[in-house]
């Protein structure tokens, strides 16, 4: 059975405007006002709480940092075991 070529169509869509801007009036090195707030250099002092939205992330993220955390204490824990085991055969043997 010989196989057909597939056609397909495209239609490309510009969705964001002109790419190529034109001004009238001098480009300056300061930067305009920008009232919704997009400029980041401006939000030094304004990010105080976090977006509710992320609730998911952040409890993945605290559930992740206790297991790690118990993990290397489970390890320390055992190393101090360990080692006043080997302390003690020590001292016994020595006496």
């Amino acid at each position: 059975m010989p196989q057909e070529p597939q056609e397909i169509e495209v239609e490309v869509v510009d969705a964001g405007g002109p790419s190529i801007l034109v001004r009238d009036e001098p480009v300056s090195d300061v930067p305009e006002r920008d009232p919704q707030g997009r400029d980041w250099r401006r939000w030094q002092g304004r990010v105080r709480t976090l977006d509710s939205r992320w609730w998911p992330l952040w409890v993945l993220l605290g559930i992740i940092a206790v297991t790690l955390a118990l993990a290397i204490g489970v390890v320390v824990g055992t190393l101090y075991l360990i080692l006043r085991a080997i302390r003690a055969v020590i001292s016994a043997i020595l006496r």
